[in-house]
């Protein structure tokens, strides 16, 4: 989805994760664009752990998010919760996350994310459902992908050590026309306060995607509780985390 995808709202660089995957070089600069070589990426479900305990980006069953932010329609929120099932996608079982949007409390956007970790602790991105909303109405399943379907390819949503790869570009998920997220990691060392509370070692990257030239965001990512805030460069719209509950919190 464009809200945490561009909600969760991340790697595929030249680098190799040992004995986990082979990827294809991407384009150079952290201000890069479109990749300049096609994208692949191969991956074994061996390489899997059964759980998403990432510093970065955790996905313990049961973890509750809500996040607010103020457009010019109204009152965007943006409500995240872990669940207990699972899926295999690619093989490989996946934790699921379900994302709802509501504006002025009228749903907006209800979406399924699937992420899986790595034996290195890098978190993949390998599914999104998205539906989306007018009126009350289902409008519309724009943005919805599945790796290993008609071209459609995973990325990392988040590197196991984010400041080993400050300056990299890389994609988070590939299904071309519909879903190419890109991000550059910038920085592991910021300070930060959301109505939540204050954080420091804050991952910040720069999100954005060749479907929708010159939009970016710029997203924070807190130890131990993952997204925290995310800015629309060149305007003032924010999303910003307000409640975060863990399991049984």
């Amino acid at each position: 989805m464009e809200h945490l995808r561009a909600l969760w709202l991340n790697l595929l660089s030249v680098l190799v994760v040992a004995g986990c995957v082979s990827r294809t070089p991407v384009a150079e600069g952290p201000a890069a664009g479109p990749m300049a070589t096609p994208y692949s990426v191969s991956i074994s479900p061996a390489d899997f752990v059964g759980v998403v305990d990432n510093l970065y980006f955790p996905l313990l069953p049961g973890t509750r998010y809500i996040y607010e932010s103020q457009t010019g329609e109204g009152v965007e929120r943006v409500e995240v919760e872990v669940l207990s099932e699972t899926r295999e996608v690619m093989g490989i079982t996946a934790t699921i996350v379900r994302d709802t949007v509501t504006l002025d409390g009228e749903l907006i956007e209800d979406t399924f994310d699937w992420f899986a970790q790595d034996r290195q602790g890098n978190v993949w991105y390998l599914r999104e459902d998205v539906s989306n909303y007018e009126n009350g109405q289902l409008a519309d399943r724009a943005g919805s992908w599945e790796a290993g379907v008609d071209g459609a390819l995973p990325g990392i949503i988040m590197y196991a050590v984010p400041s080993a790869h400050i300056g990299e570009t890389y994609r988070q998920e590939y299904y071309p026309g519909e879903a190419e997220d890109m991000a550059d990691l910038m920085s592991a060392d910021e300070s930060v306060t959301v109505p939540y509370g204050p954080f420091d070692d804050v991952v910040q990257t720069r999100d954005y995607t060749p479907l929708e030239p010159g939009i970016e965001e710029h997203k924070y990512y807190a130890p131990g509780i993952g997204l925290i805030w995310s800015e629309h460069v060149g305007s003032e719209e924010e999303l910003v985390l307000i409640s975060f509950m863990p399991p049984g919190g």
